[in-house]
């Protein structure tokens, strides 16, 4: 009898392992739909329903439609969606289907010459050819003992760069502007004449109109053809303006990874800031500094650190994330943040646009945090020759103009005065003409050894009277 009950109760026991691992198999392969119990602005309140954080569910209208949206938090049994697109005609209670989707996206050669929405798609209806590998939105992690060290020069095309402000192949460079300083323009130009494998555009929260003339009329056939552009305007939702920049970061990383050296340029890690802060304040989280909640500035490191040089013998990503300066001020969270964690920073000046000078690049404000790592020791003297003879013009501009200062009373003074109208012409280019890393470094050698009484001199490399008086209407601010 013993012995019956004994194996009785083995029975029983593997019936309900059985039964228990079907259950769990089950419940795996089950979708639990929920419904929509509250709509506040941007952010949805759905129950009834699991979703991990980032993943996508279907909601469906009263016209039997269904739209994307995005869990980006939760409460006790309550989940919060952001919308991908514009949801209209929702109903309470309605259908909240978790959706079984990956953080994965399509990327290959064959994205080379499109121009990409947030979600991965041909903004031109194109399809996409060559893109069978897929790679994550979110990156994957790199120890920084094992990257390669910045040890190569970039060429970006742009003299004053070149020669002043000297980028590495894997920096991170902040390119902080207001808006109407030829931004936009500084980009294009680094876009054509970059030595750069490939160029990765990422166009997060900008205007429609900007979109398009960037990438017809600033890159032109010539840009595109080496170059992926994702183009999230400024009418998206802030959920896809996310997903733009994570996007053309996740497409650098790739290129990266096959050995290639990507310059990734983005526009604008401010609006990147600014599309979290709504989904942020959304769904609760309290505001920290001028309005922008803690996770803001989390983000951005996460962001930032993707690009950069991979393990020893492998591609880089060398990248320029604009910042925009509300009010040209430099103490803005955002741009006070990104300062912190890039390796280096271009200012433009709005005062040196107005007087047509291009690119208006502010070489006082502006500093490459590894160039002295990456330039021989003529080279660094040079440039800090020109921005000492360029400053020192700049503190006494006010005296010099006025009449006050007096010819002979300090020498420093009086050479710095020679050499301006050299100095200008030098750092001035026109947007239709590249101008190569040893070609700037010629150039900045000739100009620092020319006789400051002689004013007949000029420096190197496609420039005349013309192109001087030209050169506001050859490089529109944007």
């Amino acid at each position: 009898m013993k012995l019956a009950n004994k194996q009785l109760n083995l029975d029983l026991n593997q019936r309900l392992k059985t039964a228990q691992n079907k259950l769990a198999k089950r419940d795996s392969d089950t979708i639990v739909e929920g419904k929509l119990t509250r709509v506040i602005g941007l952010t949805m309140e759905a129950i009834g329903c699991s979703a991990a954080i980032g993943s996508k569910c279907l909601i469906e209208t009263k016209n039997a439609e269904f739209h994307e949206a995005e869990v980006v938090g939760f409460s006790d049994e309550s989940i919060y969606l952001m919308p991908v697109n514009p949801i209209r005609d929702v109903v309470p209670g309605a259908r909240v289907i978790p959706m079984k989707s990956s953080s994965k996206v399509a990327v290959g050669m064959g994205l080379l010459g499109h121009v990409l929405d947030g979600s991965g798609n041909d903004l031109e209806g194109n399809e996409l050819d060559n893109v069978e590998d897929q790679t994550s939105l979110d990156g994957e992690y790199i120890n920084p003992l094992l990257r390669s060290p910045i040890d190569t020069t970039l060429d970006v095309g742009v003299r004053a760069i070149n020669s002043i402000i000297t980028v590495g192949r894997g920096q991170r460079m902040g390119l902080f502007a207001g808006s109407g300083v030829g931004k936009s323009v500084l980009l294009g130009m680094m876009t054509k004449y970059s030595n750069a494998d490939v160029i990765v555009v990422g166009l997060i929260g900008e205007r429609g109109r900007e979109v398009n003339e960037f990438i017809y009329k600033i890159l032109g056939k010539e840009g595109m053809a080496r170059s992926v552009v994702v183009a999230v305007p400024a009418d998206q939702s802030p959920i896809m303006r996310l997903h733009g920049a994570q996007l053309a970061t996740s497409i650098a990383e790739y290129f990266r990874s096959l050995g290639l050296h990507v310059l990734l340029l983005m526009d604008s890690l401010t609006r990147y800031a600014q599309a979290q802060r709504e989904i942020a304040l959304a769904i609760g989280e309290p505001p920290a500094t001028k309005g922008y909640p803690p996770s803001v500035f989390a983000k951005l490191p996460a962001l930032v650190e993707r690009a950069g040089n991979s393990v020893s013998g492998g591609g880089s990503i060398t990248a320029f994330y604009t910042v925009l300066t509300e009010g040209d001020d430099q103490q803005d969270p955002i741009a006070d943040a990104s300062r912190a964690i890039l390796d280096g920073h271009v200012v433009l000046s709005r005062s040196l646009a107005e007087m047509g000078h291009y690119p208006a690049i502010d070489i006082e404000a502006s500093i490459s945090r590894v160039m002295n790592e990456i330039v021989d020791d003529e080279h660094q003297y040079l440039a800090l020759k020109l921005k000492q003879l360029y400053s020192i013009f700049q503190q006494n501009k006010d005296l010099i103009s006025v009449g006050a200062y007096t010819r002979g009373a300090d020498k420093n003074i009086d050479e710095a005065i020679a050499m301006q109208p050299l100095l200008a012409r030098f750092l001035q280019q026109s947007f239709n003409h590249g101008v190569s890393y040893e070609q700037s470094l010629q150039e900045l050698a000739q100009v620092m050894q020319a006789q400051p009484e002689s004013q007949t001199l000029m420096p190197a490399g496609n420039h005349s009277d013309m192109e001087n008086r030209n050169n506001s209407v050859l490089n529109p601010a944007m």
